[in-house]
């Protein structure tokens, strides 16, 4: 999703980059030559993994029937050709949803993109914090600020938006700020797709216990940290659960939209939690957090395992007639 101007402070620098644990090879994508885990799987399969070898991978495990549903075809992109969509085989997360003015959220976002109003005068704001741990391009952590829109095309209340969104598990969104922990992750994003990535210093770890979650700059600078305790999680059978988020953002100046399914397997939700600690510090997030004013958190979500897939951009034709 597509970035306000001032927002993503790395976005056309590569910054110094956290490099992969143990060896490396050097690799091209888009132009640019990274950085990636030697006998990895980008270094192994180019993102065009034989998913009978995945399920013998121990760190993924044999029930991979989601991704055999969804075949992978050789596609044109802004860095050439690439197998899509890519697969993430096992990955976790912790979403913070906030109030926020609309004047603020309105604000930050382009036209004709709008936000949902849930409250009078309020709007939705998603804090998340992912951590990819076995996925086509190699483990690495990613933050995303995001403002929760309209659906394109769709005239209706927001509150009926907003039930049915719930109702069907699929979600618009615009995000302001996507910064990753390794320079594949980064190439990947702002080429293939403009998101606003920059590199940083990200943990996400889950225990029995506790969650504990900090993004800091490449030079150490403090952003934002999170600590709170793990909430109960609920089993959930594979493809029972499946949502859709919907990046909306310009490439090239043309609108489109990017979808990512996820398959949760190990989760919760906790509405009005009240034993999170989140610090904000001096960093572009804090900031960002700060700018839009968000306050009370109504829902937090955690993942402790799921399945993704991350589409190719397609083009949003409900916009084709719409000047910004």
């Amino acid at each position: 999703m597509s970035s306000t101007a001032g927002h993503s402070p790395a976005l056309s620098s590569k910054g110094s980059a956290p490099r992969p644990k143990g060896p490396t090879v050097q690799v091209e994508f888009g132009g640019q030559k990274v950085e990636v885990p030697k006998g990895g799987y980008y270094d192994r399969y180019r993102m065009n993994p034989n998913l009978d070898e995945v399920a013998r991978d121990p760190a993924v495990g044999p029930e991979i029937d989601f991704f055999r549903k969804i075949p992978k075809k050789l596609v044109d992109s802004r860095v050439g050709l690439i197998y899509a969509p890519n697969f993430y085989y096992r990955t976790r997360s912790v979403q913070l949803l906030f109030l926020a003015p609309l004047d603020r959220l309105k604000s930050k976002l382009p036209s004709p993109l709008e936000p949902i109003v849930v409250y009078p005068g309020y709007g939705l704001v998603a804090l998340t914090f992912y951590s990819y741990v076995v996925c086509d391009n190699d483990p690495y952590n990613e933050v995303s600020i995001a403002i929760v829109v309209r659906q394109p095309g769709k005239n209706s209340y927001s509150i009926t938006q907003l039930l049915s969104s719930i109702w069907n598990r699929t979600f618009y969104g615009h995000v302001l700020s996507l910064p990753v922990d390794t320079e594949i992750a980064r190439v990947r994003g702002v080429y293939g797709y403009q998101f606003p990535k920059w590199l940083a210093n990200i943990n996400l770890e889950m225990d029995d216990h506790n969650i504990k979650a900090d993004i800091t700059a490449t030079d150490g600078t403090p952003d934002l940290k999170l600590d709170v305790p793990l909430p109960a999680l609920k089993a959930i059978p594979s493809e029972s659960s499946i949502s859709t988020n919907n990046a909306i953002n310009k490439i090239d100046g043309k609108w489109y939209q990017v979808t990512v399914q996820a398959n949760p397997l190990l989760a919760t939700q906790c509405l009005f939690p009240g034993n999170v600690n989140l610090s904000r510090n001096a960093g572009p997030l804090s900031k960002l957090l700060d700018e839009l004013n968000v306050s009370t958190i109504l829902r937090m979500d955690v993942i402790k395992d799921a399945q993704m897939v991350l589409n190719m951009p397609t083009p949003l034709k409900e916009f084709d007639n719409v000047q910004s």
